[in-house]
């Protein structure tokens, strides 16, 4: 069975200057390899078979890179932005309205390293059957201010005012999506969010939830891409955490003290 994933990686990385300011964000070095080769390795081991790169600034650069996705088993594409940025959500609808889109997908970010089941995710948003499925973690403000909760199957997503409203998760990075919910809420060619897609699916009861138990990664600063390095070290696993194939890409991530 097929399963697609976009991945968002179009923005400036305009916190990772000067690192970035002739390589991509996802081209970075992160344990002896770009960032991008640990997320397609990931995601192809785990089911996925088709990814869409939703790419922008220095974007001809993963092109070059990834190719058609064939070196990891998977099939690659891309949407390129145009002259006018169309925020994430309106990313997704030019991918969309280029006939790059399935009628079910998985989304994720092209910052973030997910250790979590893919698949897995996929199928429980299918038995949701609700139009979108958010990740969420169980954060309490440590990685970043809390934004989501978990009520029942559902979840509740909200940007900017979720602390306020007493929510100890964070959206993980990896959603589900039937392509119907970007044709209803994101106009053709209009400029707009995903996060304000996420919060009208939430404020309609239309967005299912799923928890993920295992921390997230980033490279969208520096210091997040401090910790990446020493999650994926070039001597092996720290603390246990990891275990690394034999040729020290990573195959599975257990808890601590498992």
């Amino acid at each position: 069975m097929s399963l697609q994933c976009v991945i968002i990686a179009g923005g400036l990385a305009t916190r990772l200057r000067p690192l970035t300011e002739k390589i991509p964000k996802v081209l970075l070095e992160v344990g002896g390899r770009p960032f991008l080769d640990h997320q397609l390795t990931w995601l192809a081991r785990r089911g996925v078979t088709d990814v869409v790169l939703s790419l922008g600034y220095l974007g001809e650069q993963v092109e070059a890179f990834a190719g058609d996705g064939s070196r990891w088993g998977l099939s690659v594409r891309y949407s390129q932005d145009g002259a006018t940025p169309l925020g994430t959500a309106g990313a997704v609808r030019q991918a969309l309205d280029r006939g790059l889109l399935g009628p079910r997908f998985l989304l994720t970010w092209g910052d973030s390293f997910l250790p979590i089941d893919p698949r897995g995710v996929f199928e429980r948003f299918e038995r949701s059957g609700l139009p979108a499925l958010m990740t969420v973690f169980r954060n309490e403000g440590r990685l970043d201010q809390s934004n989501a909760t978990l009520e029942g199957p559902l979840a509740r997503y909200d940007k900017k005012g979720g602390a306020a409203k007493g929510y100890r998760a964070i959206d993980y990075g990896l959603m589900a999506f039937r392509r119907e919910a970007f044709e209803r809420l994101v106009p053709p060619g209009a400029p707009k969010d995903l996060a304000a897609v996420c919060g009208a699916l939430s404020d309609a009861g239309e967005l299912a939830g799923d928890e993920a138990h295992l921390r997230f990664f980033e490279i969208g600063s520096h210091a997040g891409l401090a910790a990446a390095a020493a999650f994926f070290p070039r001597g092996g696993p720290p603390r246990g955490l990891l275990v690394l194939d034999r040729d020290g890409v990573l195959d599975a991530m257990i808890p601590d003290g498992k």
